[in-house]
């Protein structure tokens, strides 16, 4: 017997759907038959990955541009997509250095986007999905908190900071018949762990080139791949699901059981 996500339907709003993981989420859940409501701040990009899915899967795509590190785009977002079934929460990056190499205003501007975003965009539509009584929503986290690094300070805690609040959101919303989990990936074949990886480089080695040396000790030898992430994103918000809330479910090949790797 098949494995059915039973996802066709629903209505889901995912952030930083431009390029990366956001991009294969969306992917996912066009292919499930979901309705897509899809946020990034790259109008272009936000397009082109909206006219992917109308290609490949059909179904309905709307797409916002704003930037989810204001709170009035936050606002914004929520209202016009207060119906929403499933919130992922996808947007932000938060860069690679140590106390003296991140200033205050770096600090909160990272902050502002991926921390606040997520509590803010959390914050809105737990209040839509806590009045119809359903709703799922899944905060894409990162393991960088799970085992805090210097070099990494600010996405440790950061997302230590995130995971704290998934778990403590989700382990009360059962009795408003809410999900809440959250999902960390460790390493990831994006633009964005190769920039990491550079610096690692650069730190460690004297030179940006050799930063593939660090792809030998993760799982596999590699990188999760966008698919991946995207697959247990899918599978968190269906309803096979249906009894996990409050907890964090980490995909990143066994890497948090081991030493930092770059």
């Amino acid at each position: 017997m098949a494995l059915e996500l039973g996802l066709e339907g629903r209505k889901a709003v995912i952030t930083g759907a431009s390029e990366g993981i956001g991009r294969a989420v969306a992917h996912r859940f066009g292919a499930e038959g979901c309705a897509l409501y899809l946020s990034a701040r790259n109008e272009a990009n936000l397009a082109r990955v909206r006219d992917e899915i109308r290609r490949e899967h059909g179904g309905s795509v709307e797409i916002f541009p704003v930037d989810l590190s204001q709170s009035a785009d936050q606002t914004a977002l929520a209202e016009a997509c207060r119906d929403a079934d499933i919130l992922i929460n996808n947007a932000g990056a938060i860069p690679k250095g140590r106390i003296d190499e991140i200033d205050e205003a770096q600090w909160r501007k990272v902050w502002d986007l991926k921390v606040f975003g997520y509590i803010n965009l959390c914050r809105h539509f737990y209040g839509f999905m806590k009045a119809r009584g359903s709703g799922v929503i899944v905060n894409i986290i990162g393991n960088g908190g799970e085992k805090p690094v210097s070099d990494y300070i600010a996405g440790s805690t950061g997302n230590a900071a995130l995971m704290a609040f998934t778990r403590a959101l989700g382990g009360d919303s059962p009795k408003d018949g809410l999900r809440v989990v959250g999902l960390n990936p460790g390493p990831v074949a994006t633009e964005k762990l190769v920039s990491m990886m550079k610096k690692g480089a650069r730190d460690q080695l004297g030179d940006e080139n050799r930063y593939t040396e660090f792809l030998a000790p993760m799982g596999f030898g590699r990188a999760a791949t966008t698919t991946e992430i995207a697959d247990m994103t899918a599978f968190l918000a269906s309803d096979l699901s249906a009894y996990t809330t409050g907890t964090i479910v980490t995909v990143d090949g066994g890497m948090i059981n081991k030493g930092p790797l770059f």
